[in-house]
């Protein structure tokens, strides 16, 4: 016999070797979960309910309503949609690329290359219906990874094989669904009938996969159009496709031929590129009798690498011959004392409350009409707002950039023209996959950034910085996001050989988070995610790179 102690209750019960998390489930009838429980952590590691305990363990049950419920709700929904695809249209093409609209674009090829209509559309939402309403089992199976490759070689299924033949995995698991394989990364529910909500239509030139909104399982999350941010996706892919790149078994070959250092350059070439096209529409709008641009505001979730975009772009626009002046909205920030607070007494830093709106407008209005103003600088040792002797005037050839989290919203700047502002958005907007089903969440990308530079600066362990980020991706959910489609231009600091540089940088900061806390959780799912990328060192990362502010070595001053 053996003993689990149920998270959620905090009771312990014996059960017999071998037993399954969803036995162990049914074993606790006194759990009220609002949602069905789709995953559970054993031992703060994420395990499908499928799983099979043989030793002593905690369990903590989780439903959608979790990130990493989410996650597997979203996997298994996918292939459903994967498995819709082959039944109704054999020998198409699904490519699962990337998160948009609260969904994720799924660009679809039938047999003879052309995209689905919106009959196709219907007919694939009636299979995917008819597999649900089934309750078509997920099987999981595992072999050795060669016996695996050899099974997705035998499949077409190049991407996969790619992946696996460069990984350093002994054993690797595959999927299931009927008579369909596919392979995930992370654990899948039990069965279709788990996936009670969910839509999928005719978007652009593919199909949107619609899922359940994270805070009320029961109905699917709100449509959002992201014109501008699905065009930033696309045309990255269209570069992954033109390099070669489109998933992460091609950069690990890439790697592996000696080939990382002229990645690293042609990636970065391509942001300079992008940041000299801004640079110069900027100074061709601050000539603009009718439109004189003189705030350029630079907004973007945490850890896009808002501050080293704002230094590239400052360059850029020297050399147009503006002459460029900066400061943060985090300058503007309230005293610590006067900081809004979450109902559990935490600050939140993200709401746009914890700016001194007011005086920020007043300074601006001042800048604009040629004064000399004195700007602060917020000591986050103290919490203070200080004044140090920092005194900014706009003049001939002078512009003004404002970065910060808030720079978007209109609530900042209500005061001032929008013929003086133009306005960036910056985030990772990251386009290459691990496979044709597999994309990787922009999130992972700046949260790995964060946990790094956290942890090099001596400011939060990775497992402060995990605790933390939660609450940072709620206040983007309600303080940034809404506001990005208004952005002039959009940029994206992602790199596609990012992961293989941060993995180098990650992997001994993320094995230090203690395995009995619940931020273990995080780690294990980004160290096991990373493994997935051939590691690379960062000697060939420039100095000017967005990256260094991560990793460290920049040439800029922070």
């Amino acid at each position: 016999m053996i003993h689990i102690r149920c998270k959620n209750n905090g009771v312990t019960k014996a059960f017999n070797e071998g037993v399954s998390l969803f036995e162990v489930f049914q074993a606790f009838p006194e759990l009220d979960f609002p949602y069905p429980p789709i995953s559970a952590k054993v031992n703060n590691a994420s395990q499908g309910l499928k799983f099979r305990v043989w030793q002593n363990r905690d369990v903590e049950f989780v439903d959608v309503r979790d990130s990493s419920g989410m996650r597997a709700y979203v996997r298994s929904l996918c292939f459903v949609l994967y498995k819709a695809c082959q039944d109704v249209f054999p020998d198409s093409r699904l490519y699962m690329e990337h998160p948009i609209s609260r969904g994720y674009f799924c660009n679809f090829k039938k047999a003879d290359g052309q995209p689905a209509g919106q009959a196709d559309v219907t007919r694939i939402r009636q299979r995917m219906q008819e597999i649900i309403d089934q309750d078509m089992p997920f099987r999981r199976n595992e072999s050795l990874t060669d016996e695996t490759v050899r099974i997705f070689r035998e499949r077409g299924y190049n991407d996969k094989v790619r992946l696996l033949e460069t990984s350093d995995l002994i054993y690797s698991d595959y999927y299931t669904l009927g008579d369909t394989v596919d392979y995930y990364y992370g654990a899948l529910v039990p069965s279709a009938g788990y996936l009670k909500v969910f839509g999928i239509e005719k978007y652009h030139n593919g199909m949107l996969l619609r899922v359940p909104d994270r805070h009320n399982p029961s109905q699917l999350a709100a449509l959002e159009h992201q014109p501008k941010t699905f065009g930033v996706f696309a045309e990255n892919v269209r570069w992954n496709i033109i390099m070669g790149l489109q998933n992460v078994g091609a950069v690990n070959q890439a790697c592996n031929r000696g080939e990382a250092s002229k990645l690293i350059q042609v990636s970065e070439a391509l942001q300079e590129k992008k940041i000299v096209q801004i640079a110069e529409e900027i100074n061709a709008r601050y000539h603009d009798e009718k439109n004189p641009v003189r705030l350029v505001l630079i907004t973007g979730p945490s850890s896009s690498g808002k501050t080293t975009f704002c230094k590239r772009l400052s360059i850029q626009l020297m050399a147009c011959g503006l002459r460029p002046l900066s400061f943060s909205t985090d300058d503007y920030f309230v005293n610590r004392v006067d900081t809004p607070k979450f109902p559990d007494g935490r600050y939140d830093f993200e709401n746009i409350k914890a700016v001194d709106n007011e005086t920020m407008e007043r300074d601006l209005k001042a800048l604009l009409e040629g004064r000399k103003v004195e700007i602060p600088e917020y000591n986050f040792a103290t919490g203070k707002r200080e004044y140090n002797g920092k005194r900014l005037q706009l003049g001939e050839g002078k512009i003004l950039l404002i970065e910060g989290i808030h720079a978007l919203n209109p609530m900042l700047t209500a005061q001032i023209p929008d013929q003086y502002k133009y306005k960036v958005y910056i985030s990772t907007l990251t386009s290459i996959s691990l496979d044709d089903h597999n994309w990787i969440p922009t999130r992972d990308n700046r949260l790995l950034r964060r946990i790094i530079r956290d942890y090099n600066k001596g400011a939060f362990s990775a497992r402060e910085t995990i605790a933390q980020w939660p609450s940072v991706c709620e206040g983007e959910e309600k303080w940034i996001y809404p506001y990005q489609e208004n952005a002039d231009v959009m940029f994206n600091s992602a790199l596609n050989i990012e992961f293989a540089v941060l993995r180098l940088h990650a992997e001994p900061i993320l094995a230090s988070v203690p395995r009995n806390c619940a931020e273990y959780s995080e780690a294990h799912r980004l160290l096991k995610f990373i493994h997935y990328f051939v590691p690379v060192s960062d000697k060939e990362i420039p100095p000017t790179s967005i990256m260094r502010e991560f990793v460290g070595g920049s040439s800029f001053k922070y």
